[in-house]
């Protein structure tokens, strides 16, 4: 069974960062594309990043480009998030996906609060 599981969410003020990781459990996920997405209060999920299953390609939102840096680790079959110069704005529960098989596997996300 697929399981994604996200850590390293807390509170920070603006301006600092953060590394968010998501540890994927079930099955070998360096084939599969992984992605980054965020939901803020009364707003709709939104992409953030993804990347692809040996890493060399990544793609970013325009509102993180910059400022953000996805990885993995197949070794240790992890992906991460680094947030450099936080906003207020990026407050939100981020939650890690994959999609396998036409199947898509979330995680329950963990929380981002930036404080102005």
């Amino acid at each position: 069974q697929v399981q994604l599981v996200e850590s390293g969410g807390r509170l920070v003020q603006g301006g600092e960062s953060l590394r968010l990781s998501c540890v994927a459990s079930g099955r070998t996920f360096n084939m599969y594309t992984m992605g980054w997405f965020r939901q803020a209060p009364g707003k709709e999920r939104e992409f953030v990043a993804a990347i692809s299953g040996n890493g060399d390609i990544t793609y970013y939102a325009d509102s993180v480009t910059g400022r953000f840096t996805i990885s993995r680790d197949n070794t240790k079959n992890t992906m991460y998030l680094q947030m450099n110069s936080l906003k207020p704005e990026d407050t939100a529960r981020y939650y890690c996906k994959t999609v396998i098989v036409n199947l898509a596997y979330w995680g329950s996300g963990t929380l981002v609060t930036v404080s102005s």
